[in-house]
C-alpha cells in the first residue's frame, strides 16, 4: 500500500537487471525504505549483481523472481508470484532488446525476436498488471517508451516501431484503468548512457540514467501520463512531429 506521505512500500521490477530499471528503484528508495521484486531471465548474469544493489540502497527485502519475456505463456504465473505476499504498489516495465539497426530490417528471424520481446511481451506483462491494479484500486505502472517511438525514422526503424507500439499500449491502458484507481506513467527518454547504448553513437541531449530515473519517478508521483527525459525532447518532437517526410529523412538524428 502507498503510505500516507505518497511513497511506495513495494516496487516491481520487470526486467530486473534493467539499469534504467535499477536505477528508478534506487530514486523511491531515496524517499523511504521498501521491498523491491526482480523479476529476470533464470541465466541472466546479472541477477546476483542486482539483488545486491538494491540492498546496499536500502531495500528492506529483495526477491527474485524467474521472468523470461518471450514467454507470454509464463507471464501469468510470474505476475501471480509477484502479487502473492501482497499489494504491487509500483511496476516498472524495463525491459527491452536493441541491436544493428541495419542487420534487424533485413534479418527475419531477429527481427522477430525484438517485436516480441520489445512489444507483445510487454502488451502481455500490461494487460496483467491492470488486472491486479484494477483489483487493487490503485498501483503505479511505469513504462519506459522512447523517443524513437514517437516519429519512427529510417536509421532505427524496427527498435522504434516496437517502442511506437508500446507507447500506444500503455497510454490508451492508463486510460482505461484510471475510473479504478491505478496510474500509467510513459517515460520517453533520448539516449541514456547504459550498456544497452554502449554501441552506438552519443546522440545530442543523451544523459545519465540517473537522470531518467529522477524525472520517471517524479512524473509518476504527480500522475502524469507522459514524461520526456530530458525534458527538451518534449518540444524537439512536437516540432519533428509535423517535419514533412521529404525533410524528416534527411535530418541528421
Amino acid at each position: 500500500m502507498i503510505n500516507a506521505v505518497g511513497n511506495p512500500q513495494t516496487v516491481l521490477l520487470l526486467g530486473g537487471t534493467s539499469e534504467i530499471g535499477l536505477a528508478i528503484c534506487e530514486e523511491y528508495l531515496k524517499k523511504s525504505p521498501l521491498r523491491v521484486i526482480l523479476a529476470a531471465l533464470p541465466n541472466d548474469p546479472g541477477r546476483d549483481a542486482a539483488v545486491a544493489q538494491m540492498k546496499a540502497a536500502g531495500a528492506t527485502q529483495v526477491d527474485l523472481i524467474d521472468f523470461d519475456a518471450l514467454d507470454t505463456d509464463g507471464h501469468p504465473k510470474v505476475i501471480d508470484e509477484a502479487f502473492s505476499k501482497g499489494d504491487v504498489d509500483v511496476a516498472i516495465v524495463a525491459f527491452a532488446l536493441d541491436g544493428d539497426a541495419e542487420e534487424l530490417w533485413q534479418n527475419q528471424r531477429k527481427a522477430v525476436l525484438v517485436a516480441n520481446v520489445n512489444y507483445t511481451a510487454s502488451v502481455s506483462v500490461g494487460v496483467l498488471l491492470g488486472e491486479k491494479m484494477k483489483a487493487q484500486g490503485f498501483g503505479r505502472i511505469v513504462a519506459m517508451s522512447s523517443v524513437a517511438g514517437e516519429r519512427v525514422k529510417r536509421a532505427n526503424f524496427v527498435y522504434g516501431s516496437t517502442k511506437a507500439g508500446l507507447d500506444g499500449f500503455y497510454l490508451g491502458l492508463g486510460e482505461a484503468l484510471a475510473p479504478f484507481g491505478p496510474k500509467v506513467t510513459v517515460v520517453r527518454p533520448g539516449m541514456v548512457r547504459t550498456k544497452f547504448s554502449a554501441h552506438v553513437k552519443e546522440a545530442p541531449l543523451t544523459v545519465n540514467k540517473e537522470d531518467v530515473a529522477a524525472l520517471a519517478v517524479a512524473a509518476s508521483d504527480k500522475g502524469k501520463e507522459i514524461v520526456w527525459t530530458p525534458g527538451p525532447w518534449r518540444f524537439v518532437m512536437m516540432a519533428l512531429r509535423h517535419v514533412p517526410r521529404a525533410i524528416f529523412r534527411k535530418l541528421p538524428i
